[in-house]
């Protein structure tokens, strides 16, 4: 990856100083999936340094020939490699959104990369993960977190219980934030997710209107 030089950056954002935290966070992960982090690289340089551009792509380029090809060299089966990479893949938005206040850090110095990320904080990633749940008991059908889900991950019809597909879900959280607070039926959970109500036992129990005040 070839970034501007931290704090040249010509947009206001900074996009370098996250792109950087991420490339860190992703080495430690392709440690866990027992991948050579050597195959991810960034660089910094200007649009005037074409010499640092070309010395950083033949680097890299020899570096990835001596590793061999990814997941052969590493003693992993394909078939395996692609779970991993699957798994890890339907996992980034979920890391995003927990990690989203550190990926934003500036870090000024070379020598605090190698433990801004540690490991243990990498496999909590994987060990911890929560997901999210529609309460069938609370559910009322009104169809706004199937709206807001950006990969159509919710399984909705008019006057049944909503459910979440979980092997679509990408954990960002969308059905959360839209789902009325009047309802909460769309809860945050860890571990197993309750099986849905099986198709014909789906119909929502409607809430009881409250009484007006005399």
């Amino acid at each position: 990856i070839g970034a501007c030089h931290l704090n040249e950056c010509n947009y206001i954002t900074h996009g370098n100083f996250q792109t950087l935290n991420m490339v860190l966070l992703l080495k430690k992960i392709m440690e866990r999936i027992g991948l050579n982090p050597e195959r991810l690289q960034i660089r910094f340089m200007s649009g005037a340094e074409a010499n640092v551009f070309v010395e950083s792509t033949n680097n890299f380029v020899k570096k990835i020939k001596e590793l061999g090809p990814i997941g052969e060299s590493e003693g992993i089966e394909k078939s395996e490699l692609n779970a991993r990479l699957a798994e890890v893949t339907k996992l980034v938005p979920y890391i995003k959104i927990v990690k989203n206040e550190k990926l934003g850090t500036r870090l000024e110095k070379e020598e605090e990369y190698d433990n801004f990320f540690t490991r243990e904080e990498v496999d909590k990633l994987f060990e911890e993960i929560f997901s999210y749940y529609i309460d069938p008991q609370k559910c009322q059908a009104c169809m706004t977190c199937a709206r807001r889900c950006p990969v159509e991950a919710i399984i909705s019809a008019k006057g049944e219980v909503h459910i979440i597909d979980q092997d679509k879900c990408i954990r960002c959280g969308s059905c959360f934030e839209a789902c009325p607070p009047r309802f909460g039926a769309v809860t945050k959970i860890t571990g197993d997710v309750p099986p849905p109500p099986p198709e014909g036992q789906r119909a929502i129990i409607k809430k009881a209107k409250e009484k007006e005040a005399a």
